[in-house]
């Protein structure tokens, strides 16, 4: 059985797609009192976290480098402003359907809709007579954005493609239709279960069609929600496709472009997720010689581009971590590409650790050179 596995993405290529992330947040301190008139310092500033269209996490990641975000104090009572002003709150614009924990896994609120608020340091108390008109320090820790995700794997296709029979043949039973609070579409969610008990889950979403990107309403909800799992699955058909007696045929190499094409447009920031390539419907006669042609298409795909219109060729090809042809009908294939989903999901969760373990190093050495 005929599969590659690449290693890490590229991710100089795309900056890498960005599903959490961790920040330092302050509330400002308080503001001083002022003991001879009685005057109470003003308070400090809060720390919020705001749900705004268009913003995605790895937006907040390239614009503010060191990830600190800290409210301003409040100001000390005067003479002229027996009450000090208060500290002016601090934003962090987020994407909508987010999570926001403390580093011990606390969370403190969810960000579901547009304009959604959660507040996540508080700013201090200025003096006053109570405190000996000495001003308190803000709230101060680490907390973490994380992207809700529908599922591990999103299924890419199009509508032909088998997708909903082939989640019906990995997860062994009829797929779940899943809601959301954050979202409006409803994916067909399946689960895989392995020998060890480990799950793991897999999102029908509903069919691509050529032009997506530029159908504002089924196409984008569809891309979307790719954002929303950890990597992708792409799915085509051995023999290709044609949509409709008007539309052209697709081979199953012109599928693989077209569709990387469609998340390009989209956002190309998705292409940077690792992806998987299931090569569908083995059953069909003439399958093995299609899917030697397909693999020699894929190794050197510039050499083929010709085959597809200029505007529809991808500015980077995608590097697939595993290629692995199945019939969803007899069930040939299944098990090998299940054991690569897992190999894949895998690599990157131990990846996944070791940078924040290694994010913590740095700030204890930060915190200890600081002492020093």
């Amino acid at each position: 059985r005929f599969h590659y596995s690449f290693c890490v993405f590229d991710s100089l290529q795309y900056g890498n797609f960005v599903d959490n992330l961790r920040l330092y947040v302050r509330g400002g301190s308080g503001g001083m009192g002022l003991p001879r008139l009685g005057g109470q310092g003003g308070k400090g500033g809060d720390v919020w976290v705001v749900a705004t269209k268009n913003m995605t996490l790895k937006r907040i990641k390239d614009k503010f480098p060191q990830k600190r975000f800290v409210a301003d104090a409040g100001a000390n009572s005067g003479v002229r402003a027996l009450k000090g002003e208060r500290g002016a709150d601090k934003e962090i614009l987020a994407p909508v359907g987010i999570t926001v924990t403390t580093d011990e896994s606390r969370t403190l609120g969810d960000l579901n809709v547009e304009g959604d608020r959660v507040m996540v340091a508080k700013g201090g108390s200025g003096g006053s007579l109570y405190s000996a008109f000495q001003p308190s320090k803000g709230e101060a820790k680490h907390i973490r954005l994380d992207l809700k995700l529908i599922a591990d794997m999103g299924l890419v296709g199009f509508p032909n493609a088998g997708k909903s029979s082939l989640l019906t043949a990995l997860s062994n039973a009829t797929p779940q239709i899943a809601s959301y609070a954050f979202t409006t579409l409803k994916p067909e969610i399946g689960k895989l279960i392995y020998d060890d008990y480990k799950q793991i889950s897999v999102a029908d979403l509903p069919g691509l069609i050529e032009g997506a990107h530029m159908n504002k309403g089924m196409g984008h909800k569809f891309l979307k929600h790719v954002e929303r799992t950890k990597q992708l699955l792409f799915v085509v058909d051995v023999c290709g496709f044609q949509l409709a007696s008007k539309t052209p045929f697709r081979s199953a190499f012109e599928a693989v472009q077209l569709l990387t094409k469609e998340l390009e447009l989209y956002k190309e920031e998705l292409l940077s997720k690792p992806a998987l390539l299931v090569v569908n419907k083995m059953d069909l006669p003439d399958a093995e010689d299609k899917l030697a042609e397909l693999k020699e298409q894929l190794q050197n795909p510039e050499e083929f581009s010709d085959l597809l219109p200029e505007d529809m060729i991808p500015q980077n090809y995608l590097t697939f971590r595993h290629v692995v042809p199945v019939s969803a009908i007899t069930g040939f294939g299944i098990s090998h590409l299940k054991s690569c989903v897992r190999q894949s999901l895998d690599e990157d969760a131990a990846l996944e650790v070791k940078a924040t373990h290694r994010e913590k190093l740095q700030a204890l050495r930060k915190q200890s050179q600081g002492r020093a």
